[in-house]
This record gives structure tokens, sequence and C-alpha cells, in this order.
């Protein structure tokens, strides 16, 4: 079994966003790696390219999309993703045997919400 990442719905966003939105989930990354969790931030970026005589050229702009954190459990399961919401500015999280997506406001509320979900955390 492959253990996929909890994505959100990406939405394209500007190079300042994006650059807001990571700063916002560096701060909830940073709780959690002094707690002892692993955690990687995902920045997307689609390009439409297009191949003449074996080289790829680019069609149009690229598009970037709001970047993801993603927690990583034991043996690096996904246990949780989080993004930032596109007009709240909240956390949104997605926990990988939690309830639907959740929104918190601020990024301690976040890595307790992750923390309190992992495994043998007793909840």
């Amino acid at each position: 079994m492959v253990n996929a990442p909890l994505h959100v719905q990406a939405e394209e966003c500007s190079d300042a966003t994006a650059e807001k939105h990571a700063g916002a989930l560096g701060a909830v990354q940073q709780l959690l790696k002094v707690e002892g969790v692993h955690s990687y931030a995902v920045h997307t970026i689609g390009l439409k390219l297009s191949g003449e005589e074996g080289r790829p050229i680019l069609l149009g702009k690229p598009k970037l999309y709001a970047p993801e954190l993603v927690v990583c459990g034991g043996a690096g399961s996904v246990t949780a993703t989080v993004t930032m919401g596109a007009r709240s500015g909240c956390y949104l999280v997605s926990l990988r045997d939690g309830p639907d997506l959740q929104t918190v406001r601020e990024p301690q509320q976040v890595a307790n919400l992750i923390l309190t979900a992992r495994p043998g955390s007793g909840s």
C-alpha cells in the first residue's frame, strides 16, 4: 500500500501569497520539529510543455500552487497535511484518521492538534 499524502485541493496563487503561506507553514513545522515530529514542505509548480525535436518547450506561464506541509509518522507514513485557506488565512488541517478538514487559527493550535492525533498520544 502506498502512503499518499492527504492532499487538500491546491489552489493557484501569486508568488507573494505562496511566500506568505510558506512562512506560516514554516512556523508550524518548527513547533513540530521541537517535538520530534518530521514534516516537509511541498511546493508545486504547474508547467505545460510541448516537445519538439526532443526538447521541451514551455507553453504559457508556469502556475504556482499554494504550498502544503506534510507531517510524517512512523515508517514515513503521512499522518497529516496542512495548508492555508486562500480567503480566510486560517490553517486547514487534514488528519489521516480524523474528521473532515479542520480550520485552525494559530500555529500552536495546529501543532497541538497534530500531536494529539499521533498514534500512542492517548487520544
